[in-house]
């Protein structure tokens, strides 16, 4: 398979940058080429491509996972530097959408470039094949598209659209590379307008949008009823649309308007949304679009909301429409979808406009995807995968079918005169009355019904790429209670797994894993263990409802007996005989960060956002997470002579740093950021792509008991950085407050972090054991409970999912 060590991006646009900016992440060096400025000299030629870097390293959200990676990234131009590419092995291009102009690039591309290197397109709308027509027989066998989402370090979706002249093997390894290293969902496309994601999503857009108008609805009650409630992102439509652009919407609409002949060709963008392209009110990058915010006459922030009968703004209000409000009562989608469209008890509610709504969107989103099957894709797998992947929706169109009822949503369509597509006539013919079906299959993998074959195939995944919920279906749960579960991973590895709400961690989930990893506990079976799970993100940390209940009643035993057992977990973690990896990803913070620390190794997903944030309600990390940060700190630094005389300024700088980032509440941004905070060893290994968490932790898991593990044994000498850093410390809090940048509070919180970190105000290098400074973060964390200020903010924080400043 063709390695690619080295590529070029041509076009340093918004796309452009964001993509060689994300390779810089994959750690793949690239060149980041653009046109030379007018009459521009020397170092001055590259300055378009240099201010598209600049563009790149500023963006928010951050297009790096750490700035600087950047240096990975050689900026220059189409007239001094083309002959560079013939150093690359996969050129990109990523200019204006103008076929001219991309064709007379890429004939001075083809010119330089070594035969076999592969050339693709990130067009968004151009047919692929018609920019390579006429060009050389290698050039094609080279050339396919890659379309690319933005912003493409969070957008997972990579659409390859091959043409029929491209070489297969150079495509897959273009697929490969895109899933491992970058972290992409590869979906294979058609070369057809607005390939699957745009196509479909442009469709959804333009047809509610026209529903919303039909039905006298705004565009609060709008996006209430298309976000969470049918597992579409809770920014919904217009929220979206403002995060995107209105006028990239409009581009892309655009293309679709010209290109695109099918049943719904009359569906365009509405005159109040062609009046705020004139107006350049175009989203957040104009600081208005659909919404935008505002001080009211209290000073206080308030997002507005447009009305786009008037385009006036006015204060956003909530929807009032029951059938929402009891649908918010109902977790799993396919039986909130059911309910909403009334599909059960006594069907669909007179003057129900939140049915009458979904129905009307959902009826024709099923019958337009249905009747792109086989122009867009050939199996209804791509397109679910494509707006899952680019579009965040928990579950694509036909997927989206089945837990609706494919067959009561069709006679339904029939009562109602909506127009069937022949592809579903086609499935129910069959006997079968959903897309896909997981009785046929393995347990690991599902079947779904290929409509060119009228056959049951098993919907492909690339090795490597596994869940949590598979692996539970192939080897079975071996331990479970309301809040975590053990299940066997196979070859002698056991995964711990936390189901609770948010993943919070409460006393069942302590329960499990402290069981599991002790001798005779149910973890005596295996050899090994990785701790993750399936949600959106790995833990917010503990259960502060349950924390707080008990320092109201002023249960100070039973407060001190839940921190005891939470650190009773972590040494577990940290002590178990049989080696423990921690597969953490998106939210990991407080206790979670802390049981990440406490593993001999950790492989977590390159988006991980995590930190000691326990300072925010008041407290401070509980679970053992000072003494590991103070472990990291004292084994970073040189040592000290007992008589106090030798502290480094090395030891001092590394106590800084633990304080900083625990008393500051630091929160690593990617996994990158976390290795520079000191959540992550440089041992520590980095998943791309989310979906290959749970093998490659395995992978680790296995690689340590099979090399001869032996767990560390507890500390009892770890020097204390003692008196002298601690009245550093206390001194750097004294002077915050002084400035008035931090409250009364925030010093105690401060120095209860400082004298637990500093081993207590003791002699610097007095010998101390781990469990000793186990001991006073309990204590510190007890004291601070009973602080009103600490209870007032663990209820802000209960109630807003934010914290709070005092």
């Amino acid at each position: 398979m063709k390695r690619i060590h080295k590529v070029a991006v041509l076009g340093a646009g918004t796309m452009g940058a964001r993509i060689a900016a994300h390779f810089a992440n994959a750690g793949v060096p690239s060149y980041l080429f653009d046109i030379v400025p007018p009459d521009a000299d020397g170092p001055a030629r590259n300055k378009i491509a240099g201010a598209g870097l600049d563009a790149a390293r500023k963006s928010k959200p951050a297009a790096f996972f750490e700035p600087s990676l950047a240096k990975l990234i050689t900026v220059g131009n189409f007239e001094d530097d083309l002959k560079k590419l013939a150093d690359v092995d996969w050129i990109i291009e990523a200019v204006v959408e103008n076929l001219d102009i991309k064709r007379s690039l890429l004939k001075k591309v083809d010119a330089v470039r070594k035969p076999g290197t592969i050339v693709t397109t990130n067009t968004s709308g151009l047919p692929v094949s018609k920019i390579a027509e006429g060009f050389a027989d290698d050039f094609r066998r080279s050339w396919f598209g890659t379309h690319f989402f933005n912003p493409p370090r969070y957008m997972r979706l990579l659409e390859l659209i091959p043409t029929p002249e491209t070489d297969r093997n150079l495509l897959d390894a273009i697929a490969w590379f895109s899933d491992v290293r970058l972290g992409k969902g590869v979906v294979f496309a058609k070369d057809t307008p607005n390939f699957i994601g745009n196509r479909i999503g442009t469709f959804s857009v333009l047809n509610v949008m026209r529903l919303m108008q039909e039905m006298d609805l705004t565009i609060e009650d709008v996006d209430a009823l298309t976000g969470t409630p049918v597992g579409w992102p809770k920014s919904a439509t217009f929220r979206t649309i403002d995060l995107v652009g209105l006028d990239i919407l409009g581009h892309v609409v655009s293309n679709m308007t010209a290109n695109v002949h099918d049943e719904r060709s009359e569906l365009k963008l509405p005159d109040f949304y062609k009046q705020m392209l004139e107006r350049k009110w175009l989203g957040d990058k104009t600081k208005g679009g659909f919404y935008k915010k505002s001080k009211g006459a209290d000073g206080k922030e308030e997002r507005l909301a447009l009305d786009w009968r008037t385009l006036e703004y006015h204060p956003r209000h909530k929807p009032k429409l029951a059938a929402l409000e009891m649908a918010r009562n109902v977790e799993d989608t396919g039986a909130r979808l059911r309910m909403l469209l009334g599909l059960e008890g006594s069907g669909p509610q007179k003057g129900d406009k939140a049915g009458a709504f979904l129905w009307a969107a959902l009826s024709d989103l099923w019958t337009y995807s249905a009747n792109r099957i086989p122009e867009i894709s050939d199996t209804v797998v791509e397109v679910d995968r494509a707006m899952k992947l680019g579009f965040n929706w928990e579950m694509g169109p036909f997927e989206l079918w089945d837990a609706a009822g494919v067959e009561a949503t069709v006679a339904r369509m029939k009562k109602d005169g909506k127009p069937v597509a022949a592809n579903v006539e086609k499935l129910l013919a069959s006997g079968k009355k959903t897309w896909y079906d997981e009785n046929l299959a393995t347990p690991s993998a599902r079947s779904y019904f290929d409509l060119g074959t009228g056959h049951w195939p098993l919907v492909k995944v690339p090795e490597g790429v596994w869940s949590v919920t598979v692996a539970k279906k192939s080897n079975g749960v071996v331990k479970k209670n309301s809040g975590a579960s053990l299940l066997d991973l196979g070859d002698g590895v056991g995964c711990i797994e936390f189901h609770s709400k948010m993943n919070s961690l409460g006393a069942d989930i302590i329960q499990l894993i402290t069981q599991t990893l002790k001798p005779g506990g149910p973890g005596d079976a295996f050899d090994a263990f990785v701790i993750t799970n399936d949600a959106q993100n790995f833990s917010v940390g503990a259960n502060l409802m349950l924390l707080l209940m008990a320092v109201q009643e002023e249960e100070w035993d039973d407060v001190d007996m839940v921190i005891r057992q939470f650190q009773g977990m972590t040494q577990a973690i940290k002590f178990s005989p049989k080696p423990v990896v921690v597969g953490a990803f998106g939210l990991t913070l407080g206790g979670g960060t802390e049981i990440s620390l406490h593993a001999p190794a950790r492989q977590p997903h390159a988006e991980l956002y995590t930190g000691l944030v326990e300072v925010g309600v008041g407290l401070l990390p509980g679970g053992g997470g000072c003494k590991e940060m103070l472990v990291r700190a004292l084994d970073s630094a040189t040592s000290i002579r007992p008589d106090g005389r030798g502290e480094s300024v090395k030891l001092l700088e590394a106590m800084k740093k633990a304080f900083e980032t625990i008393a500051m509440a630091k929160v690593a941004t990617s996994a990158h950021e976390a290795r520079g905070l000191g959540f992550l060893s440089d041992s520590d290994s980095i998943t791309m792509n989310r979906e290959r968490v749970l093998s490659d932790a395995k992978a680790r898991a296995l690689a340590l008991a099979r090399s001869s593990y032996e767990a560390p044994v507890m500390r009892n000498d770890l020097p204390a950085p003692g008196e002298n850093i601690l009245a550093t410390l206390k001194l750097g809090v004294y002077m915050m407050r002084q400035g008035d940048y931090i409250s009364d509070h925030e010093v105690k919180i401060g120095n209860k972090v400082a004298e637990v970190l500093c081993g207590g105000n003791v002699t610097p290098g007095t010998p101390v054991s781990e469990q000793y400074i186990l001991d006073l973060e309990r204590e510190a964390f007890k004291s601070l409970c009973g602080e009103k200020k600490t209870q007032e903010r663990i209820q802000y924080t209960l109630k807003t999912g934010k914290t709070l400043r005092n």
